[in-house]
């Protein structure tokens, strides 16, 4: 009987020992573990709460600092574009600023965020052009060659609208050409395919050319260098010797141009202008500069021999033998050489036209302090 009463008892110990180790196992399952501070074990896990209640040692990120962005807006020539509006926007195409050019082409957005944007520049006459960047906390950031195209509508024929109006839309751009801001360059066209000018048209170009004020300080300055080397002393010194020296030498531009840019290219159905190629390699663009002088294209809009030019320069050196001082007269021997030297000036023109002028006003306006 004891032994057997000492079974049970050890018995029941056993079977109460293990019901309790196992209410107990179920209650740490259910109940969350609590930190020495009362918290739980799931709230130091998922953060404070619903982010009501940051943890001590939570840091945020600071607030980054704006910066600013700028630039130029130029036309394919360098020269300026004034009124140009230019559009930022960001990451959401919803929020975006809108700035005008100023009378240097100039745009600036202040207290701009950080990150990636986009610029959209509008401008009559002009394709827009767009560009893209990433601006980082506080920097400056110039955007670089914002350079306008003039557009395709323009340079091509829609339905309703003539050869001559496309035409028209384009001088008005190249009238606008100038050199450093000063120098008249009319006589170049940087669309491929430009429209043919109409004979209105060229005698229009040549006529502008002729009055433009820097015409009449250029032939100024060589008439004061002539009558200061004696040249053609028939004229001899004095207000009375630099007055026909003057005379002469505008005599000279006003029949060149005339006859070379507007009354031969008319008859001949000859274009007068140099078309920029920008594009191939530099020995192609030295031989397209060269051979312009001595080619051209028609109003056909194909390439021919360059009949006005060759043509009007030996016109001019005739014609300038009625009012040079007889001593300075050479015949027919003297006007064959003004027109190998004019010429030859045309495909110098032509070098530069091709390889300098375009990037000119660029290198000085990096140059120039910001």
């Amino acid at each position: 009987m004891a032994v057997q009463f000492k079974f049970r008892f050890v018995v029941l110990t056993l079977v109460t020992l293990g019901w309790t180790l196992c209410c107990l196992g179920q209650t740490s399952q259910e109940t969350p573990a609590r930190d020495a501070n009362g918290g739980s074990e799931q709230s130091l896990q998922n953060g404070a709460g619903d982010g009501e209640t940051a943890l001590p040692g939570d840091q945020r990120p600071s607030q980054q600092i704006s910066g600013t962005i700028s630039g130029t807006v130029v036309d394919q020539s360098g020269a300026v574009v004034a009124g140009a509006h230019v559009r930022l926007t960001r990451d959401n195409p919803a929020i975006s600023q809108e700035v005008i050019s100023d009378e240097d082409g100039q745009f600036y957005f202040s207290n701009t965020a950080p990150g990636p944007f986009q610029l959209s520049i509008t401008s009559a006459g002009f394709a827009t052009q767009t560009c893209s960047g990433v601006l980082h906390p506080g920097e400056n950031y110039i955007v670089p060659g914002a350079a306008l195209g003039v557009a395709m509508a323009v340079t091509s024929v829609e339905v309703g609208v003539s050869q001559t109006e496309v035409a028209r839309e384009q001088v008005k751009v190249e009238e606008k050409q100038r050199v450093l801001g000063v120098l008249p360059n009319f006589y170049v066209s940087y669309i491929p395919d430009a429209a043919p000018l109409s004979a209105r048209q060229k005698f229009n170009l040549a006529a502008k050319t002729v009055i433009d004020p820097f015409t009449f300080v250029f032939v100024g300055g060589s008439a004061g260098v002539q009558q200061a080397q004696n040249h053609f002393r028939g004229y001899g010194q004095g207000a009375q010797g630099y007055g026909k020296r003057f005379g002469a030498g505008y005599a000279d531009t006003v029949t060149g141009t005339f006859i070379g840019g507007a009354i031969l290219p008319t008859l001949l159905k000859q274009d007068p202008r140099y078309f920029y190629k920008g594009t191939g390699s530099k020995t192609s663009r030295f031989r397209y500069a060269i051979a312009n002088a001595v080619i051209c294209k028609g109003d056909n809009r194909r390439w021919q021999p360059n009949y006005s030019n060759m043509l009007g320069s030996l016109a001019a050196g005739g014609i300038s033998n009625l009012y040079y001082p007889a001593q300075d007269r050479d015949g027919a021997g003297l006007t064959f050489e003004n027109a190998a030297v004019g010429i030859g000036a045309s495909a110098v023109s032509n070098l530069f036209q091709e390889f300098l002028i375009p990037k000119l006003p660029h290198k000085l306006s990096k140059s120039s302090p910001q």
